[in-house]
């Protein structure tokens, strides 16, 4: 990347199709403007912009924890800050995240298939999953995949 070009930020979205069934899909925020964040900084790349309310927490994951099949409680960013965390989708899509990596999960309203709703997710390795989770306050009426941009 040139650093006149704006930058290419990839996320994962675990989100609902049509048919109630949670999918994940690699997504990238492109739309960055070159400004400063405020006055006498520096020019940054900043994105899109997204007004809510919010709960941000960090959560810790111990080694071999598994989160049986569950919707997110609510639209949410999780960022791994340390150690491996993965995801698997109703459609058998497994996706494994770690530092840095984006994910946003966004899987509320799935119907129930063969005991599974939502999505299943689990500490990798032999160390604990930390993980800054950034909730959303307001649910969307449509959440297509790769909304953020």
């Amino acid at each position: 990347m040139n650093d006149d070009d704006p930058p290419r930020v990839t996320y994962w979205h675990l989100h609902v199709d049509e048919d109630g069934i949670s999918r994940q899909v690699e997504c990238a925020m492109t739309k960055f403007e070159l400004a400063s964040i405020q006055p006498e900084a520096a020019p940054q790349w900043q994105g899109q912009k997204h007004r809510d309310g919010m709960t941000v927490m960090v959560t810790v994951m111990p080694v071999g924890w598994v989160g049986e099949w569950h919707e997110n409680p609510a639209p949410q960013w999780i960022i791994p800050l340390d150690g491996r965390w993965s995801v698997e989708a109703m459609d058998g899509t497994v996706r494994e995240f770690g530092p840095g990596e984006i994910s946003f999960g966004e899987d509320q309203g799935c119907r129930e298939v063969d005991g599974c709703k939502g999505h299943k997710s689990a500490t990798v390795g032999d160390r604990p999953a930390t993980l800054m989770i950034v909730q959303l306050d307001t649910a969307r009426d449509t959440t297509p995949p790769c909304r953020f941009s």
